[in-house]
């Protein structure tokens, strides 16, 4: 379409750097005349305004109560297009971040609705049934599982040393201190190894692979050859293992020809060559609190684990090993302990709710392990033979344990 025939309210203005600038080489058109034709105007006259080559000129079409508009709003910022470099990429828009250009940039984030797949009640039967294609999710059940195994993972700053005591015999002491390692050893990821620290025949390393699982060695054998051993496969060589959990165990020296207890400095050697190799250290005390080895290994330990059973010499007894403490220097002991009240069975003994709560008034958890048959027979005892109660309540002890690893230690 010509100048001529726009049609039209519209008057294209230009402006330097604004789209649509239109200047007209042809000279104004004036209104038609009587006839319709158009003719062309006469050339300006001094009292016109100029119309020179550079000033911008309009094309009038004749509707002049219009007011002109431009193609262009006028509050909307001018681009020059023919100026505008195709090669320049526009910057990131304010308040978003820029994808990283290394291997961060990849992460779970990117697998859309990836959940972690369900192993206990309806939600794993229907996870199972569809292949996985419809997935709930873990149950509540399941999910505070989850968190209690997340305590119980809880990383370790060098070694840890916790000590599994009681001042009364016959009340699952060296049980506990079994079940407590052999769970630490299934569900974490570093070492763990348990020491038979009773002088009297202690027979922690005969329940977990017999005799031969350590050629017949012990305690004794490790002071030795302990300026000898220099790698953790030459210590392994002292040591049972479990099959199952993959706990180790340093075996006490039961020789009937032994006629005196290790020392306390004793102890203390093989716990130091210890913590070179292994993450936590269970340690299995006697019943005497008074010997002075006994002494010697609470004054090593970061943990203490005080185990009863549920009746009323037992609770005296653990209450009198809490008072000593507290006495000689080891409150800050008492006040992080674990209490197992160990072999509950429900209708049988006395009421545990002023045991209970005595000890959570003096101690940091009091917990509950549920007499299991597997644990009562006193021969080779595996997680795996218990009853799915006992394993929870075993859990349950290693993670109020684990609790207190990422604390500073105390005095020792």
């Amino acid at each position: 379409m010509s100048p001529q025939q726009q049609p039209g309210p519209f008057r294209l203005a230009t402006t330097e750097g604004r789209i649509g600038p239109v200047t007209s080489p042809l000279p104004p058109v004036s209104p038609a005349g009587p006839s319709g034709e158009r003719t062309a105007a006469t050339q300006p006259s001094a009292s016109s305004p100029d119309r020179s080559v550079g000033a911008p000129q309009a094309l009038d079409v004749g509707i002049t109560d219009v007011p002109t508009t431009d193609v262009l709003a006028a509050d909307e910022p001018t681009t020059d297009v023919l100026a505008a470099d195709p090669g320049v990429t526009d910057p990131p828009s304010a308040g978003t971040t820029p994808v990283p250009l290394d291997a961060s940039a990849f992460t779970e984030e990117m697998i859309a609705g990836k959940r972690p797949a369900p192993t206990r009640g309806w939600q794993r039967l229907v996870h199972s049934l569809t292949r996985g294609q419809v997935s709930p999710g873990p149950g509540a059940a399941e999910r505070a599982r989850l968190e209690t195994l997340a305590r119980v993972r809880t990383p370790i700053e060098g070694s840890r040393r916790v000590v599994v005591m009681s001042r009364k015999g016959g009340v699952g002491k060296t049980t506990v201190t079994l079940a407590l390692g052999s769970t630490f050893a299934v569900h974490r990821g570093d070492r763990v190894v348990a020491v038979d620290a009773n002088p009297d025949a202690g027979n922690l390393a005969h329940r977990v692979a017999g005799r031969d699982g350590a050629r017949g060695r012990s305690i004794t054998d490790i002071l030795a050859a302990a300026d000898r051993i220099g790698t953790y496969s030459q210590l392994q060589a002292f040591l049972s293992q479990s099959p199952e959990s993959r706990l180790e165990v340093v075996a006490s020296d039961d020789d009937p020809h032994i006629s005196d207890a290790l020392s306390r400095s004793s102890y203390h050697r093989v716990i130091q060559l210890l913590d070179h190799f292994y993450n936590l250290i269970v340690l299995d005390t006697g019943t005497g609190i008074l010997d002075s080895a006994n002494q010697g290994l609470i004054s090593e330990a970061d943990q203490l684990v005080l185990v009863l059973r549920p009746g009323l010499d037992g609770a005296r007894a653990a209450a009198l090993t809490l008072d000593w403490l507290d006495e000689h220097g080891y409150a800050w002991l008492v006040e992080r302990a674990v209490v197992v009240l160990n072999g509950v069975r429900r209708g049988v003994g006395m009421p545990l709710d002023q045991v209970r709560a005595h000890f959570e008034q003096r101690c940091a958890t009091v917990l509950e392990v549920p007499w299991d048959r597997a644990l009562e027979q006193g021969g080779q005892s595996e997680l795996s033979r218990l009853a799915p109660a006992t394993r929870d309540a075993l859990l349950e002890l290693a993670a109020a344990v684990a609790d207190n690893f990422d604390e500073v230690r105390g005095t020792r």
